[in-house]
């Protein structure tokens, strides 16, 4: 099957994308391996014509926001992600009301329809960049309350306003399994996605992307660490850091939709070229702006 995938892409002159979260034989075959705010920018920039997104439903509608005239193929239309529908309909231009001198903060992981109502959209490798060079005082921020909660502390002088959306795998992770967890692996350092609970991030030594996460890992003198994040990205750790050791809470936090991308489900897309991500152009020509803003202002 592998073969027969990298025959295809040549053939068909496809890219394949692979968040850290997609299955290892996913990131086996993947040209590009990353997280949302590194694959946004493959995406737009690649030159192939058809692109094969191991992710998430709002990944591919992100890449076809940015690729009108590329074939956006996801291999599997049911990998979906809960929170990024977890905005009440409404409720943006409720808070455009209510605060003057408000702007609307997207997390990427958010459907394009939403992304059509906001300013920008920000990653969890950039959102704290970003929401500091913004002019406005009000930060409606959506749809995660927990990277909201994370970027307010780091920006005081904002006043910003969360939303109720949460990942539920990130949200899943217990503080007192991360207790257990470090009792029994003293030595380890904590490094935590800024999706996880407070409680989780108050007891963390790191707190950062999942690019970040393996960033710090390789660079830390340290040879044992516990991840409090999506445990595809295991994958990385291990490849990055031969003398290394890494743990993960109990239950494994595992995001079963990312596990839809597997090989059976690649070839099948690239060979019939179905599971299209369409966007109606009215929605995507919004959604572009806060995306292209994203881009600019992370540079």
């Amino acid at each position: 099957m592998k073969n027969r995938i990298i025959d295809l892409k040549k053939e068909k002159n496809a890219v394949i994308l692979a968040h850290y979260y997609a299955p290892i034989e996913a990131q086996d075959v993947a040209d590009y391996i990353g997280d949302s705010f590194y694959l946004a920018k493959i995406a737009k920039e690649s030159t192939a014509d058809i692109i094969v997104f191991c992710g998430v439903s709002f990944m591919g509608e992100s890449a076809k926001i940015l690729n009108p005239d590329k074939k956006v193929l996801m291999p599997d239309p049911k990998a979906d992600c809960p929170m990024a529908h977890m905005v009440k309909d409404g409720l943006i231009e409720k808070m455009r009301k209510e605060y003057e001198d408000l702007a609307v903060v997207c997390y990427i992981n958010s459907t394009a329809e939403l992304k059509s109502h906001c300013d920008v959209c920000v990653t969890s490798s950039n959102a704290v960049g970003i929401v500091k060079k913004l002019k406005n005082k009000n930060i409606f921020f959506i749809p995660d309350k927990n990277l909201g909660s994370f970027v307010a502390k780091q920006i005081p002088e904002k006043n910003i306003i969360l939303n109720d959306g949460f990942c539920p795998i990130h949200a899943s992770i217990s503080a007192s399994e991360l207790l257990s967890c470090k009792a029994a692996y003293p030595n380890a350092l904590v490094l935590s996605h800024p999706e996880c609970e407070k409680e989780i991030l108050d007891v963390s030594d790191f707190v950062g992307s999942t690019a970040d996460i393996i960033n710090y890992a390789k660079s830390s003198l340290n040879k044992e660490f516990i991840i409090c994040t999506e445990d595809g990205v295991e994958y990385k750790l291990t490849s990055d850091n031969r003398d290394k050791k890494f743990y993960f809470p109990d239950p494994r936090p595992r995001c079963t939709d990312m596990k839809l991308n597997n090989l059976e489900n690649i070839l099948s897309v690239l060979q019939n070229e179905d599971r299209e991500i369409t966007i109606p152009e009215e929605i995507r020509q919004k959604a572009l702006a806060p995306l292209d803003k994203m881009l600019e202002l992370a540079k």
